[in-house]
C-alpha cells in the first residue's frame, strides 16, 4: 500500500464523507495490508450506504479472509437483496456465485 495513495484516500473521505465511494475506495485500500481497519471502514459502509450494491461482495471477502463465515454469508445475503431490489443483475450473479461457493466450502 502507497502511503501516499492512503493519506489521498483518507483526504478524499474527510473532504466529502458522504459519498459512499470514497469510503469504498479507502476500505478496499486498507484491504491490502489491515483486513481489520478494512473491515471495521466496510461496516461503516454498510451501515450508512446500505444501497451501494459494491460494498457487499468486497465486505463479505475481508469476513471470510478474517475467518468469519457466518457473518460473510449473511453480508452476500443482505447484497443479493439489495442488488435485486436495484435491478443490478451483473451484481447479484456476482453475489450469488461468490454465496454458494462459500456455502459449498463449508459442507
Amino acid at each position: 500500500m502507497s502511503e501516499q495513495r492512503l493519506k489521498t484516500l483518507i483526504k478524499f473521505y474527510e473532504e466529502d464523507p458522504y459519498d459512499p465511494f470514497n469510503l469504498y475506495a479507502l476500505a478496499l485500500e486498507y484491504q491490502k495490508t489491515d483486513l481489520n481497519k478494512s473491515d471495521e471502514l466496510f461496516n461503516k459502509l454498510l451501515h450508512d450506504f446500505p444501497e451501494y450494491v459494491p460494498s457487499y461482495y468486497h465486505a463479505a471477502r475481508v469476513k471470510v479472509e478474517l475467518d468469519q463465515r457466518e457473518a460473510a454469508l449473511l453480508v452476500y445475503q443482505k447484497g443479493l437483496l439489495v442488488a435485486r431490489q436495484q435491478n443490478e443483475r451483473k451484481a447479484e450473479q456476482e453475489l450469488r456465485s461468490a454465496y454458494d461457493e462459500l456455502m459449498f466450502d463449508l459442507q
